[in-house]
């Protein structure tokens, strides 16, 4: 019985059940992403060039086998436009709200360093002078 009860201390824990939310969040969200890259942005890149793609930009036959420069270049495209498509939309205005939320509290205005030591430190300090004089 204790190893069921092992098991869902395990299972039960925040940081697990943490994950599982953002594994299944992250995959809804990705759905939206991929969405938003193939039926937005490659369109209108297919719109401005001719093609949805370059993958047939660069294809070298070599010895009957073709070396596809154009497939490197649309994944490294498709992997900038996933990039900023998340920076623009998930990043930026999530920033900005949590600008806008700590001034509304004021959180992180009239920072100040602090002038007085860590104490801590300051204990550190004088052992390390102690020692210091003792070794001489």
């Amino acid at each position: 019985m204790s190893m069921l009860t092992g098991f869902k201390n395990f299972i039960m824990k925040g940081n697990v059940v943490d994950l599982a939310v953002a594994v299944v969040i992250g995959t809804a969200f990705g759905a939206v992403v991929t969405a938003l890259v193939n039926k937005v942005l490659m369109p209108f890149i297919a719109g401005l060039t001719g093609s949805p793609n370059f993958d047939s930009f660069a294809r070298i036959d070599f010895n009957g086998n073709f070396i596809e420069f154009g497939v490197l270049l649309t994944a490294i495209v498709n992997f900038l436009l996933i990039a900023a498509a998340i920076y623009f939309v998930v990043v930026m205005p999530m920033n900005l709200m949590i600008e806008r939320r700590n001034r509304r509290l004021g959180i992180g205005q009239d920072v100040k360093e602090e002038s007085a030591e860590d104490p801590q430190i300051a204990l550190l300090t004088e052992i390390r002078d102690a020692l210091t004089t003792r070794s001489q």
